[in-house]
């Protein structure tokens, strides 16, 4: 096996190997790394929504804003600004206030993930109500009671 792995480093003309051998300017062609999945934008992302939900756990002490569920994050091309998206189980009115609460908390939050993250700059921190769970449950809530009405046709006849 040895000599397969010199033969991958020696020069293709014949040339001295020097330079090329194992951590000089070639890499290894047996070691290579999985490609990575997605944009870098949306690997930050995902860091950023999973850090500041951490923190809102661990920092926030009220007990409303603490509830508040954070289902996604979009971040801008540049990673200058990432959005936040916040739902709340209690409905719009609780989460429209989780989202006050949480636009005053984030200069704290993110010099807070400043500290904690790996990135040269932190982006801006916006969060946004999201309307999907409560649309969500709007549609279900529309689908039983057409399978309600459906059953109760179908029992007539």
């Amino acid at each position: 096996m040895r000599h397969d792995l010199e033969e991958l480093y020696r020069h293709p003309r014949g040339r001295s190997d020097r330079g090329l051998r194992k951590g000089r300017g070639r890499t290894n062609p047996l070691r290579r790394h999985a490609p990575k999945s997605g944009s870098r934008a949306s690997r930050v992302g995902a860091l950023i929504l999973r850090e500041a939900a951490q923190w809102v756990l661990t920092e926030i002490d009220d007990a409303q804003t603490r509830a508040a569920a954070l289902p996604e994050a979009d971040m801008s091309p540049d990673l200058k600004q990432a959005r936040i998206y916040v739902t709340h189980y209690k409905g719009e009115a609780i989460a429209r206030e989780a989202v006050a609460r949480l636009n005053e908390l984030a200069p704290r939050m993110r010099r807070d993930l400043a500290g904690r993250l790996r990135l040269r700059a932190v982006p801006n921190l916006v969060f946004t109500y999201d309307p999907s769970v409560d649309q969500g449950f709007r549609i279900d809530a529309l689908l039983d009671r057409a399978r309600r009405e459906r059953g109760g046709q179908e029992g007539d006849s």
